[in-house]
């Protein structure tokens, strides 16, 4: 019961990554908002996990949903304690066939959705003060492996997820003087709906049959396999918990050993 008595938010949380952590916090003992472009998705979640749990519409790209979902949190829970950044997208293609729509989509949710979304949560976690412990909020953004490097049919992907890690450094400078921890989880291969999507598309682009890119990929982790969505959970438990008061403006890597850093 880490997390009992507090409010957490957890964007694009009505599946995948962002479901398990949101059952992982439900158990822990927070009320959890599930805010998710798929309402009715949102919901359900919600509803699975149970207690004061429950779920909102939101699409990070508008400001009026942004607005609208932390405004709804405050009236029925009165404060926010903790932010999970983790709505995303992706998209990929070689570099001669990358188009400005696909460039502005994934930033738009990627960057300028999670930074909007953490500045409005900030304001918030400001606004209300810091607790007795003298934590003034947790905020959790989800960068990936593709942000430690390149690769070379996901340079907008990649791209994107470097600059999550660049603004986790930045606001979690500037923040903590407020109290509020901002930390990032850098995933790598997670066996969910995302990975069935890149699959289809490496397939497309590499000439491979369906499968076979995602068993290459889970093969050569270091661990042997890909993840599954609730062993992420638990370091967002723990950079939720007053055990990271002291971790300030960190990416952890929670990928089976590919990347060391």
């Amino acid at each position: 019961m880490q997390l009992e008595g507090k409010t957490a938010i957890i964007t694009g949380g009505a599946r995948g990554i962002g479901r398990a952590i949101a059952e992982r916090y439900g158990r822990e003992g927070a009320t959890v908002v599930i805010a998710d472009l798929n309402e009715a998705g949102a919901q359900a979640a919600a509803a699975a996990i149970g207690g004061a749990s429950f779920g909102l519409a939101l699409d990070v790209t508008r400001q009026d949903s942004i607005d609208a979902m932390m405004a709804a949190t405050i009236a029925r829970t009165g404060r926010i304690d903790i932010l999970v950044n983790n709505a995303g997208i992706f998209d990929m293609a070689p570099t001669l066939e990358i188009t400005r729509e696909s460039y502005r989509r994934v930033y738009a949710v990627n960057v300028e959705g999670l930074l909007f979304t953490l500045q409005a949560a900030a304001r918030q976690m400001i606004a209300q003060g810091r607790d007795a412990r003298g934590s003034g909020g947790k905020i959790i953004n989800f960068a990936s492996q593709a942000g430690r490097r390149g690769e070379a049919l996901v340079a907008i992907y990649c791209s994107s997820k470097a600059a999550v890690i660049s603004l986790t450094q930045s606001t979690g400078l500037d923040l903590i003087r407020h109290g509020i921890n901002v930390n990032a989880i850098a995933p790598g291969v997670v066996d969910n709906e995302h990975w069935d999507d890149v699959d289809a598309r490496f397939a497309r682009y590499e000439g491979l049959q369906p499968g076979e890119k995602k068993r290459a990929v889970g093969a050569a982790v270091p661990i042997g396999r890909m993840a599954r969505p609730d062993e992420i959970a638990g370091m967002a438990v723990f950079l939720a918990s007053a055990d990271a008061d002291y971790i300030v403006a960190q990416t952890y890597n929670v990928d089976g050993g590919n990347w060391m850093s």
